[in-house]
């Protein structure tokens, strides 16, 4: 039991941790220098755990407010993270479904109400091609420091039929991510336009598409596991893991759909939501896609693929794809990209109806329908 005293003690202790800190900061003149001459002074761990937290069950069980103020300090939120995230779990091969999801049906648009939610709306679009690669109409924005071949990115795709095995893999590194509904009584907001309900979340989209690719004859394991909750920091890597696990489950999957929402913004915090120009009810989507791997072009070659497909009915479904110095995990999988249907200001039936579009586009390039 931890008395006064003690008390008093750890938070001395901790106070002239992050007073000296902050003192060696203004010395330095950044934060990076603050870090690490906090880390140079050697503040016991389980001093910071003890006021914290648990010291013997280190469960992330912090009130946000007290969150919000630790992130002042980068050297107790680091200590909280780590305390965190040893037991933060992930998927293992005994807790993945034993066998694919049964097709269902794609519901139709008429489930949808598209309730306007107020939020102003815009439509992203490229107005000439300076500073993007074009391949077969789609845009690309290049990041990153890889040289596009138009020729290779044109190429056709490897034929992957669908012979009844799972064949994607539909997850949400960032599952929390929310939309904007039009106040209904059950929304509860669990931060900045993110939420565990997936009625209001990615994980809805998920579903929509889930439902779509198997109208198709597609199998699909859709993973709706929140690998951002109780933690953000360290998402991607939690859900390497998952989808380590569902690929050594199921080898037959060769597409991995991270999917995800963006946000726009202006400069005093007011939300946009990105529209297609020809079909108002349909937010735009698009693709991050990471060149920091050996695969690289393999993904983006498929991205192009599932663009100019999306774009076919509708020319500003999808908006220019983005290329960066990262790997977003696609490194595991030849056919993973990364999809942000809609922004934070979208509702969530835009961005379940884009959802639905863009598995359309996907199953008709897998299949080769036109």
């Amino acid at each position: 039991m931890k008395t006064a005293p003690l008390r008093r003690g750890c938070a001395a202790l901790t106070a002239i941790a992050v007073i000296a800190g902050n003192y060696i900061m203004l010395q330095n003149g950044n934060n990076q220098g603050f870090v690490e001459s906090v880390k140079g002074l050697h503040l016991p761990q389980k001093i910071v755990q003890w006021e914290l937290g648990d010291l013997f069950d280190a469960t992330d069980r912090i009130p946000p407010a007290a969150v919000l103020a630790l992130r002042q300090s980068p050297a107790l939120y680091a200590a909280r993270y780590e305390i965190a995230k040893t037991t933060t779990q992930s998927p293992t091969i005994s807790n993945l479904p034993q066998s694919p999801a049964t097709p269902i049906p794609a519901p139709q648009s008429g489930d949808l109400t598209f309730t306007d939610n107020g939020v102003p709306s815009q439509t992203t679009k490229p107005t000439g091609i300076g500073g993007y690669t074009v391949v077969n109409g789609v845009y690309i924005k290049n990041a990153s420091n890889k040289t596009l071949s138009e020729d290779a990115l044109a190429q056709p795709l490897t034929d992957l039929p669908a012979d009844g095995a799972p064949l994607v893999l539909i997850m949400h590194t960032h599952g929390s991510e929310a939309y904007t509904p039009a106040e209904p009584a059950d929304f509860v907001s669990e931060g900045t336009y993110r939420s565990s309900d997936p009625a209001y979340s990615v994980i809805g989209v998920g579903d929509a598409m889930a439902a779509t690719l198997s109208e198709y004859g597609i199998s699909v394991v859709h993973d709706r596991t929140l690998y951002d909750d109780p933690l953000y920091d360290g998402s991607y890597e939690r859900s390497a893991q998952g989808i380590s696990a569902y690929l050594d489950k199921y080898p037959s999957i060769a597409y991995v759909l991270d999917v995800h929402r963006d946000a726009v913004q202006d400069s005093s915090g007011r939300q946009y939501k990105l529209i297609s120009q020809e079909d108002a009810r349909a937010a735009q989507i698009s693709f991050v896609m990471g060149s920091n791997h050996d695969g690289w072009e393999d993904n983006l070659r498929l991205a192009v693929a599932v663009s100019a497909a999306a774009a076919a009915d509708r020319p500003t479904l999808m908006r220019p794809i983005t290329l960066r110095n990262s790997n977003y995990n696609q490194h595991l999988c030849p056919g993973a990209m990364l999809v942000e249907v809609g922004t934070a200001g979208n509702s969530p039936d835009e961005a379940v109806y884009s959802g639905r579009l863009f598995a359309t586009a996907l199953a008709r390039v897998i299949t080769e329908q036109p």
